[in-house]
């Protein structure tokens, strides 16, 4: 006979909502559900998670208040961040506290670069030159918005090919904000003025010159462009 409900041993409410929340975050730093995806509907989440409608409700609705989710009335709940500290952040970014985010920038990426030219495998490298590729392509489009999403994609496969998990989850984290110093420096045109080489930090990379790697990623941020 199956016991009651009631009768089975489950964790306090809160743990189960807890429980709940590191499911759903789970879910979307896996890729299940991406950022602009719309998550299951609450019955959905009720069958897949085996937990209770209130339980659910609540871990939503906590994952709503930190950023993680957005509820869209007639429409659903779509996934607009990864994580909670990436919100926090873009809340924070102000015209200015630009020279702030300039200098978290130099902070992550400095080491990256150091850390990458000590560690790169010959897939990093072979990624690190597709993102250059990109990056050279997008500036010569003269598309403000594809240069700032290429010159991003380069600068997180730098920390990627650092393997440092902790690094990469901060530096996505803050993504957006770092984005937007490039944007907010490119202004509406790409002007040639403002074109930064990347090709001798991928190059130190390459050569395995942790100190030259680092030199080259701090520099590029002294430019007036900050990419």
């Amino acid at each position: 006979m199956t016991p009651a409900v009631d009768s089975v041993a489950v964790p306090p409410r809160g743990h189960r909502v807890r429980q709940t929340i590191e499911q759903l975050r789970a879910r979307i730093l896996g890729g299940e559900w991406p950022v602009g995806a719309k998550i299951p509907t609450e019955p959905q989440l009720v069958a897949a998670l085996g937990v209770g409608r209130n339980t659910v409700r609540e871990a939503v609705r906590a994952l709503v208040h930190a950023g993680v989710l957005e509820c869209r009335q007639g429409s659903g709940t779509y996934v607009v961040s990864t994580d909670e500290l990436a919100p926090v952040v873009a809340r924070r970014l102000t015209d200015d506290r630009m020279a702030e985010v300039i200098e978290v920038r130099r902070a992550f990426e400095v080491e990256a670069a150091r850390l990458a030219a000590l560690r790169r495998t010959p897939e990093d490298l072979a990624a690190l030159d597709g993102a250059l590729a990109t990056r050279e392509a997008a500036w010569r489009s003269g598309r403000v918005g594809e240069f700032v999403e290429a010159d991003a994609a380069l600068h997180t496969a730098v920390v990627a090919a650092a393997h440092n998990a902790m690094l990469a989850e901060l530096y996505a984290s803050v993504g957006a904000a770092l984005r937007s110093t490039v944007a907010q420096a490119m202004g509406d045109t790409l002007e040639p003025e403002r074109c930064v080489d990347h090709g001798r930090l991928v190059g130190a990379i390459r050569d395995g010159d942790p100190a030259w790697a680092a030199i080259e990623a701090g520099a590029f941020l002294e430019a007036p462009s900050g990419a």
